[in-house]
């Protein structure tokens, strides 16, 4: 238990997003008699499938949304920085929240199309990542300085002014992306995911280099 941030009232403001983990484990277990023995796995940037799996693998997904958000609301238990958490306690709301959501869409639209359901993989996977760019960028300028959430390079990590600097461009700039995949996503062709993937390469290595520059700049 620390300043502003408390497990047991994170837990109970999340109350929705563990209703969804509960719904998937309940979907999970009743669909899991009616899969085939092979379930599609990945699909290439056509939307084919290009790599199967058990039907035993339906649980491996489920277990990584279980884990990552129960390791989130207790990892400021252990950040040397905990006392900042309850600075951006609902931003770090947030990111728990895109991260359970899109995973769940990501969960759901692979096992219907594993059950035979007709689905649209490159469309759901064009919405997919620019709802995450817009959910992440609108939380991640008030982020503040520590050891597990954010964008973390030497360089953040050394320097509260240079993590705040490159968090506001970043957040920014991951907005900027998410509208841009998102408006358009409502385009066909492989180009649209090709430019979604730039857009994301873009807004991740953008905020690195930037960091090193403001760095750089303080220590002259």
């Amino acid at each position: 238990m620390y300043e502003n941030y408390d497990v047991k009232y994170e837990i109970k403001k999340d109350w929705w997003l563990i209703a969804i983990i509960i719904l998937i484990w309940i979907f999970t277990f009743t669909v899991f008699g009616r899969l085939p023995d092979k379930i599609p796995m990945h699909w290439n940037i056509s939307g084919q499938v290009d790599s199967f799996g058990s039907k035993h693998d339906i649980f491996i997904l489920p277990s990584i949304i279980t884990g990552i958000y129960f390791a989130m609301l207790h990892i400021p238990l252990i950040d040397p920085k905990r006392a900042n958490y309850g600075k951006f306690a609902g931003a770090y709301r947030v990111i728990r929240a895109v991260l359970v959501i899109i995973l769940s869409e990501v969960y759901f639209v692979s096992t219907y199309s594993a059950l035979g359901y007709k689905i649209d993989i490159n469309r759901m996977g064009n919405l997919i990542i620019p709802f995450m760019l817009i959910g992440f960028g609108s939380a991640m300028g008030k982020l503040r300085h520590n050891y597990f959430v954010g964008i973390r390079t030497p360089w953040t990590l050394a320097d509260e002014e240079v993590w705040n600097k490159t968090h506001q461009l970043g957040g920014k700039l991951w907005l900027i992306a998410g509208i841009i995949g998102l408006f358009a996503s409502f385009f066909t062709g492989t180009w649209v995911a090709v430019l979604i993937f730039v857009l994301l390469i873009t807004a991740v290595i953008v905020p690195v280099v930037y960091s090193y520059i403001v760095f750089k700049n303080k220590e002259k």
